[in-house]
């Protein structure tokens, strides 16, 4: 078995359990493999890698079922050529699998008591390969190993994957040239093979160089230079989290693969929104995604993850935690944003192509960067840019321009959604002012709770809104303390009213109010506890209410809008009184 024979046809016998057709189609391919190195071969092992395990466990069932190896070398002559050359195949043996096997096959031939020549001759060249394969040169180092050959040692298995490495990145050294005749050869097609290569070996941590080499390598090509199978294999890696990626190479296989960009938008919402979890943690997990980056560097993964979005929100328009995500992701986005536009050609209105033009910078616009005298009047004419709006759907009745009316207003509640910070000011504003002028901030916020009833209920809950702002003006501003029963009775069936036909006043609205009246009044904060406390509580809302102080104070922290250490003290002493008591 210590010399390579010449190709030839197996020998077929009655006892072999093995296809002889199928033996001769591995022994051409083994041969085939180890007569060049090029991409095409590579690309060829990796595509039988499967097929090729199948065939080694049958081998190595067909040698557990002789009784010795010398009947095993009878039947199967050629069987140590094929074993042979499979061993000096770095894309096979660095599959761990197949190494696994084709190592069993090897110790399953060895004899612990040779009785003849055959079996003396075998066991030589099964040493030879066992001691070369593990690259260690110590009789001593061959024996341990040989006791322990269903796993091979890590020094082999690192030396062999960094060669195959070492290897595969020299095909991809060279950039993508112009072809300026149809008969030269694009480098991008050994790019495709390499890429090809290298879907077996993205769970092992030595490739990770190859893998970002590949993934970093500039799109200069009409020819898409990274194949689908490698694609798919990182994106289930990374899924499986057998692979760790991070950067840019994890933004650039979001950028080349439409599913992994999915998948990990979808991700980002099972954690947050099905999951459920505190603004604070929502930021950190938004910004630790990477998706808010990686949207601001790419227009069309911005555009993608908008569409996941907008889709998700028509399903479930009043799922406040998704509005959440939809809130924190927009904010962190914009601010990666920011520390590009200096370098970046494309313009703010290609990330929002379908947002109405005259609100997008009204409402891309921060609280914080511009005069608080001016919140009110900004708030007043984003109101009526919103009302013009939904009148001209109305007007257009049941023709096709209603249905292109109802779009215009989704997509402009949907960019009222991802800037809420100036629902948020609009609500302080209604907490902290007195009557007058309150009309376009309440309409304001009905509009942003009820968008898609249309004029429907848009007139009845306008009113209810502005009955739940009438009812808290009167209990925190204008009753005295404490406040009556019948008041406080009121607040409750706001939050929680009975059947009704009309639909209800959305909860996340009276309970915004609610809030906002506590933290920013001018009672004394036992006042507002005891008020809070026992609306909260008699409603059950008190998980919904903490978690509404929280955003308030997450706001207040990154500075979108001022406030004092007055205003700080009382969220803390709120947040206090409600989750004390509710985890009593």
């Amino acid at each position: 078995m210590s010399e390579v024979q010449p190709t030839g046809q197996l020998q077929h016998t009655a006892e072999s359990s093995l296809n002889v057709q199928e033996m001769q189609f591995w022994l051409d391919k083994a041969v085939a493999w180890g007569q060049a190195d090029s991409p095409d071969l590579h690309k060829d092992t990796c595509l039988h890698l499967r097929r090729l395990r199948d065939f080694l466990q049958q081998i190595l069932t067909h040698i557990h079922s002789m009784s010795s190896t010398a009947e095993t070398m009878k039947r199967l002559p050629l069987l140590g050529q094929f074993l042979g050359y499979l061993c000096w195949n770095p894309i096979v043996t660095a599959d761990d699998s197949s190494r696994g096997l084709l190592l069993q096959c090897l110790w399953g031939l060895h004899s612990e008591h040779p009785s003849n020549a055959v079996e003396r001759k075998a066991n030589q060249w099964i040493r030879k390969v066992l001691c070369q394969l593990t690259t260690e040169e110590d009789d001593i180092a061959t024996q341990v190993f040989m006791k322990h050959v269903n796993v091979p040692p890590k020094e082999y298995h690192r030396k062999v994957l960094k060669k195959m490495v070492a290897q595969l990145r020299e095909n991809i050294g060279r950039s993508c040239s112009s072809l300026s005749s149809v008969n030269r050869s694009c480098s991008c097609d050994i790019v495709l093979a390499t890429s090809d290569a290298c879907v077996p070996l993205v769970t092992y941590p030595e490739a990770v160089p190859l893998i970002s080499a590949l993934l970093q390598r500039p799109m200069t090509c009409v020819k898409e230079t990274l194949s689908e199978d490698f694609l798919e294999a990182l994106s289930s890696a990374y899924a499986s989290r057998s692979l760790s990626l991070e950067g840019q190479d994890l933004v650039s296989l979001w950028f080349r693969s439409l599913s992994s960009l999915e998948e990990a938008v979808f991700g980002l919402m099972e954690s947050v929104v099905i999951r459920g979890c505190t603004p604070q943690m929502l930021e950190q997990q938004v910004a630790h995604s990477l998706l808010p980056k990686a949207c601001a560097m790419h227009c069309s993964m911005f555009l993608v993850v908008g569409d996941i979005f907008r889709s998700t929100l028509k399903q479930a328009e009043k799922n406040e935690r998704m509005k959440s995500l939809i809130q924190s992701f927009t904010r962190s986005f914009l601010r990666e944003l920011a520390l590009l536009l200096p370098q970046m050609s494309v313009p703010l209105k290609a990330f929002f192509p379908q947002s109405p033009p005259s609100l997008l910078a009204p409402l891309l616009t921060l609280p914080s960067e511009m005069p608080q005298e001016a919140w009110r009047n900004h708030l007043n004419w984003l109101s009526r840019s919103l009302q013009r709006l939904t009148e001209e759907e109305e007007e257009g009745g049941g023709s096709g321009r209603s249905t292109r009316g109802h779009h215009r207003v989704f997509e402009a509640w949907f960019l009222l959604v991802q800037c809420a910070h100036w629902v948020h000011v609009a609500v302080q504003l209604l907490a902290t002012s007195g009557p007058e002028d309150s009309g376009p901030l309440l309409w304001l916020l009905t509009f942003y709770h009820h968008a898609t009833n249309r004029w429907h209920h848009r007139a009845a809950h306008l009113a209810q809104a502005r009955e739940a702002w009438e009812h808290l003006l009167a209990v925190f501003v204008a009753s005295p303390h404490p406040a009556p029963a019948d008041r406080l009775h009121s607040l409750v069936t706001l939050l929680s009213p009975p059947a009704q036909t009309t639909p209800p006043l959305a909860p996340s609205l009276a309970i915004s109010l609610l809030v906002n009246f506590a933290v920013f009044c001018q009672l004394p904060l036992s006042a507002s506890t005891e008020i809070l406390q026992t609306v909260v509580d008699q409603s059950g809302v008190a998980d919904e209410a903490a978690c509404v102080l929280s955003s308030l104070e997450l706001r207040l922290n990154e500075g979108g809008c001022s406030s004092s250490n007055r205003v700080h003290l009382r969220i803390e002493g709120l947040q206090y009184t409600i989750t004390h008591k509710h985890s009593a």
